[in-house]
């Protein structure tokens, strides 16, 4: 008489249901969700406009808003504002908007959600 398998039928990826919303992800330990930087294009100090393609691929720190936050998360919370090197980031996408997975200790300084605010656009005469 043949032995019923125990193994378990895996899915492939492909019939894998994505994630519906972040209000349904849960981090695992010191893990953070950050809002993909916007590096399609920077502007110098004058304010003219450096295209991505143009400029050097240089380690810079960047800032961006922290959307989750795991369990045994330290000094971040939800709505902060984190700068890390993004290099030091997986994309992951939610519903079709990006997003970088960080450690904690990836994390270079930390500003509170009410003092962090985003860069005016234009020129400064």
């Amino acid at each position: 008489m043949p032995r019923a398998s125990k193994l378990r039928s895996v899915r492939r990826a492909s019939d894998a249901e994505p994630v519906q919303s972040l209000e349904s992800m849960r981090l695992t330990a010191d893990r953070l969700l950050v809002r993909m930087p916007d590096e399609t294009e920077r502007r110098s100090k004058a304010g003219l406009v450096i295209p991505a393609t143009a400029a050097p691929h240089i380690k810079r720190c960047v800032w961006s808003e922290v959307v989750l936050t795991g369990p045994e998360s330290r000094n971040l919370k939800t709505g902060d504002w984190a700068l890390f090197l993004p290099q030091t980031g997986l994309e992951v996408d939610v519903n079709g908007e990006g997003f970088l997975l960080l450690r904690e200790r990836d994390v270079q300084a930390i500003a509170p959600a009410t003092d962090r605010k985003e860069p005016a656009s234009g020129q400064y005469l």
